[in-house]
């Protein structure tokens, strides 16, 4: 009877298929694709280990060093690591825990969790998310270029935004802001549904939006 239970095991992990995915646009994001339903519907997105109480899978994962956030919609895990850790390890160690998770049965998100989630964030909370992504690694990572992206406004799930200095009329803008500042917001803001351009590109130093006439 031992026996048996010994061997069905390993058989039940095995299909348990996960593909790890690097994110070109953020060096720091990973996305996770399971095989296995882990909750449906979501997104469900947890910023730090305390925002992650009454996710068994949320909770299991911050265990592990240098998880910054975790995102979880449907059958796909997204992690930000922090960005001294090393993917190195750190990527097999979380599907490792998504596994474990999914064997032991119980759901990845709590109804407490859920539940939880419904409270929507005010424009000025999400204002202060994405504030926080700019000074902490959009600005940084840009200013090396001379520009710089700022917030106008936030309303009803739409980011109003301008960016200036070296990005503003550069023809690369456009892929900075869909290929790696919307990516990045989405990991931390999923409730905001669009980002507006609200730049005069055609004022900036190279233009390449032209004014008619």
């Amino acid at each position: 009877m031992s026996d048996a239970q010994s061997v069905d095991l390993p058989l039940v992990v095995l299909t348990i298929g996960i593909r790890a995915e690097l994110s070109l646009a953020d060096p720091d994001t990973c996305k996770f694709t399971v095989s296995r339903s882990l909750h449906p519907g979501g997104p469900f997105f947890f910023g730090n280990k305390e925002r992650a109480a009454g996710s068994p899978l949320g909770e299991r994962l911050f265990a592990l060093p240098g998880v910054a956030n975790v995102l979880i919609a449907e059958c796909v895990v997204t992690i930000g690591k922090e960005p001294s850790a090393s993917w190195s390890g750190l990527k097999s160690a979380i599907g490792t825990a998504i596994r474990t998770q999914l064997l032991t049965g119980v759901p990845a998100i709590l109804k407490m969790a859920v539940d939880a989630s419904t409270q929507e964030r005010s424009d000025a909370e999400l204002q202060a998310a994405v504030q926080e992504l700019l000074d902490r690694e959009v600005n940084r990572s840009i200013a090396n270029h001379g520009g710089k992206i700022s917030i106008v406004d936030v309303r009803q799930g739409k980011l109003f935004i301008t960016m200036s200095g070296g990005c503003q009329g550069c023809a690369s803008s456009q892929i900075t802001l869909r290929q790696g500042f919307e990516v990045m917001v989405k990991r931390v803001a999923p409730e905001i549904v669009e980002i507006v351009d609200a730049t005069d590109h055609a004022a900036g130093k190279q233009p390449f939006y032209q004014r008619a006439g």
